[in-house]
């Protein structure tokens, strides 16, 4: 009976140990990742959601730039983060054909294809379009004639010294930002007329006149809430900007899941649906995950 009890017991221990076994095999750990503004914020939340779903164990962090958010993804800092298209057409791989940035489906295939090379999976695009814009309120925009990008580098040029501009230093800098707007647009802004701050300060400066016009992003909830418009880029110089979720291949490999519990999202956000969730969080002040989840119920994606 002794033997037989030592033999049970060794039978029980091994059955632990072999079912804690499986339960670490099946551990799916990732880190997704964020840029650091509001739209970001809420696509990495909602992925997150979704994959924590699906029994991922997922570490999130956001709040980086985008260089550094690529940098962290290819150096497997991050296992998938969502890029936008535009992003990595003109700042990574530092192009500019126009024929092909401003198509979704050509600068989409073109990035998708380059990564390819880097071990880096582009899923299926989300169609909205999250572009640059320069904003101004709609009241003085009118009363100055201010429809067009064009229209404003005229007016600047005449009068140089009259309208203050708020940008991040990241749009300042980058190919498809200010610097080369203003040499495509053939004008040029002195620098005591720009201030420099973050994304999410240049809304609000606009709103309290601390400024004349601002860089801001197409889909951004306050443009309509605090009375802007976005000035037309009559001569379509930003590329197009379709947020995709981006996933390492060695990961994408281990858990092919991972796009089918992705792909709904880009199946359901449309611009105005962007642009109200954005407000939710900038506007009425909602938090980033109250608003995502909320979201993923009303479209059933999450009970």
């Amino acid at each position: 009976m002794k033997k037989f009890s030592n033999l049970l017991l060794c039978s029980l221990i091994a059955a632990v140990f072999l079912f804690s076994g499986i339960a670490f095999a099946k551990e799916k750990k990732l880190i997704v990742g964020g840029k650091n503004f509001t739209e970001q914020y809420l696509l990495a939340e909602m992925g997150t959601i979704l994959l924590r779903d699906k029994g991922f164990d997922v570490t999130l962090k956001t709040g980086v730039g985008s260089v550094i958010a690529r940098k962290s993804l290819e150096n497997k800092q991050f296992d998938l983060y969502f890029e936008y298209t535009g992003t990595a057409y003109t700042v990574y791989y530092k192009q500019k054909d126009m024929e092909i940035m401003t198509v979704p489906d050509k600068v989409y295939n073109w990035v998708k294809k380059a990564d390819e090379q880097k071990g880096l999976v582009w899923l299926d695009p989300i169609k909205f379009n999250n572009t640059y814009t320069l904003m101004m309120k709609k009241t003085q925009s009118d009363s100055l004639g201010i429809a067009t990008i064009s229209d404003l580098a005229r007016y600047v040029d005449k009068h140089p010294n009259e309208l203050i501009f708020a940008l991040d230093s990241e749009f300042w800098e980058r190919p498809d930002g200010f610097k080369k707007v203003m040499k495509v647009y053939n004008f040029t802004l002195p620098s005591q007329q720009v201030k420099k701050m973050s994304v999410g300060l240049t809304y609000q400066a606009l709103k309290d006149g601390l400024v004349n016009s601002a860089m801001g992003f197409a889909t951004d909830g306050r443009i309509a809430a605090f009375g802007f418009v976005n000035l037309v880029d009559d001569k379509y110089f930003f590329p197009v900007y379709n947020p995709v979720p981006v996933v390492r291949q060695v990961v994408l490999d281990e858990y092919p899941e991972i796009r089918d519990i992705l792909k709904p999202m880009a199946g359901n956000l449309t611009t105005e649906t962007m642009q109200q969730l954005n407000a939710a969080v900038d506007v009425e002040h909602k938090q980033v995950h109250d608003v995502a989840m909320d979201w993923l119920k009303s479209v059933k994606l999450i009970k």
